[in-house]
């Protein structure tokens, strides 16, 4: 009773009033786990597969306000080890970093093509390209696997202003070895999801000894931690990440806050986007410049011929010990009217790929 009566509470107030900014989405297609990256004066955002497009969306911007929406795919072909046969397997939640020596390496995540203990485990991989968009090739192996735990997802790179060191960061897909419930990991005993933290070669493609584990799960959010992605402020590493699950509207983006790259990262006391902010729904998957300054991120929206999907926001952000939000005149926006709903509740209309129509809340689902 309690349950319902706030879920009720928050449909009614969770939404902006008119104190408040609406946030419209720039892309009104889908456009899911979306990244940003900033090449001379364009900005550029990739993201997981849409309408038309079977392998890595491209968006361009001149202004970070109006985006062009490319009609190729940016990675036409994935690495050998990757199963094609598994659905998705073109590859999902991509980062795009460029290298000391101007060129670009596209990070991705797709299902592995041999036997493992759990369905459709994933690893995380790269390819490479000499231009900003494209065609990427792909490298013949996978960076990081974690088949006994469930598998590796959400892949992002991190090059260290201070130490000009190389970095890759993931998450350990341990709900994938869920026992069931909201993305498969919320009947006890419930799996870790470690935020893993590994170096590479400074060209982005080896790893260099073994990954560190930077952040985990705990009971506040609920099934999961993924999408990490680093960005450092003065002399202070913020680890931005989402909790609960993609197809919830209590998704969230969140962050944590580190004096060292490799922790303890402590997690801020409320999320910096989460349901009911803005008018958002289940926003997450989020990716910052390198300046720290802009962020993307995808969030649940009613499409015309694609239904409840997962769109294209973008947001100017701004750190003084918090991470806050700004207005386009420099104002700092409210804090959220409600807190996120509680982690169980799914759209049963989603149509991006991760569930499709008619399928019902709860059902479970492993993530990206």
């Amino acid at each position: 009773m309690f349950a319902a009566f706030f879920f009720a509470a928050a449909l009614l107030a969770g939404r902006a009033t008119s104190t408040e900014k609406v946030l419209e989405p720039v892309l009104k297609t889908t456009f899911a786990d979306p990244s940003i990256i900033q090449v001379n004066k364009t900005y550029y955002s990739f993201a997981t597969a849409g309408p038309g497009i079977y392998g890595i969306q491209i968006a361009k911007s001149d202004d970070f306000h109006k985006w062009e929406h490319l009609k190729h795919d940016a990675l036409p072909h994935t690495g050998t080890w990757v199963n094609h046969a598994a659905g998705r397997g073109s590859g999902v939640a991509p980062d795009v970093q460029q290298m000391a020596d101007g060129s670009f390496v596209l990070y991705y995540t797709a299902c592995i093509n041999k036997q493992t203990p759990h369905k459709n485990t994933k690893c995380v991989g790269a390819a490479t390209s000499k231009t900003i968009e494209g065609p990427y090739t792909p490298e013949a192996a996978p960076l990081a696997c974690h088949l006994s735990q469930g598998g590796a997802i959400d892949i992002s790179g991190f090059h260290d202003p201070t130490t000009h060191d190389q970095y890759v960061l993931y998450k350990v897909d341990g709900n994938n070895a869920g026992h069931g419930g909201l993305c498969m990991n919320m009947i006890p005993p419930i799996q870790a999801t470690p935020i893993m933290l590994q170096k590479v070669t400074p060209n982005g493609l080896t790893a260099i000894g073994t990954p560190i584990q930077i952040l985990d799960r705990d009971d506040t959010d609920g099934p999961l931690v993924e999408a990490p992605m680093l960005r450092k402020y003065g002399n202070k590493y913020v680890l931005f990440f989402s909790s609960n699950c993609f197809s919830s509207p209590g998704y969230d983006v969140s962050y944590a806050v580190a004096d060292n790259i490799t922790g303890p990262y402590r997690k801020a006391s409320e999320p910096l986007f989460a349901y009911g902010k803005l008018g958002l729904d289940g926003p997450g998957g989020a990716s910052v410049t390198t300046d720290g300054s802009k962020m993307v991120f995808h969030g649940h929206y009613s499409v015309k011929g694609q239904g409840m999907t997962r769109v294209l926001y973008t947001q100017e952000i701004k750190f003084d010990g918090k991470m806050t939000v700004t207005n386009a005149d420099g104002g700092v926006l409210p804090k959220p009217i409600v807190p996120a709903p509680p982690p169980d509740l799914t759209h049963p209309n989603m149509t991006d790929g991760k569930t499709g129509p008619g399928k019902k809340p709860g059902k479970p689902h492993s993530g990206h």
